[in-house]
């Protein structure tokens, strides 16, 4: 598969954050096995907190891939130069702001505004991009047919 270059840069640095998503699983696996978030047994989570930990752990996993399959799909967008760039970083931003927001908010109901921001970052990347799949679409459609003598 050929990816452009915009797609290949913007690819790389995400798959280049995926280690922290990594942390939070190993996180996640210290709250299963000794009960708590670090290494010091002070730190404990209610059970809003742990939902709430999980949630940032899943969205940031499954956000993170569709934000990968996007930049394949941007390619084949009819889309300005522009709007493709936005796209491309709202999709990765999104799975950062998101489940940074699913964390934050287990501490302190003042970060929901992240979780917020991410509904937002994907929503515009999903947008653009279905806008850009659908005008390719209706471009193909319009494109003479070639004829092919039998």
């Amino acid at each position: 598969m050929w990816l452009s270059r915009d797609a290949s840069l913007v690819s790389a640095i995400t798959l280049l954050v995926v280690p922290t998503i990594m942390y939070g699983g190993w996180t996640l696996l210290g709250i299963l096995t000794r009960g708590t978030v670090s290494p010091s047994p002070d730190v404990h989570l209610d059970d809003t907190q742990w939902a709430l930990w999980r949630a940032g752990h899943a969205h940031a996993g499954v956000w993170t891939i569709l934000s990968l399959l996007l930049q394949i799909f941007l390619d084949s967008a009819r889309l300005s130069a522009a709007a493709k760039w936005i796209a491309r970083i709202c999709a990765p931003l999104a799975a950062v702001f998101l489940s940074a927001g699913f964390f934050g908010v287990s501490i302190s109901a003042s970060f929901r505004w992240l979780i917020y921001l991410g509904v937002l970052s994907m929503l515009t990347a999903l947008l653009l991009t279905a806008l850009g799949l659908m005008r390719g679409l209706r471009r193909d459609a319009q494109a003479p047919r070639e004829v092919r003598a039998g």
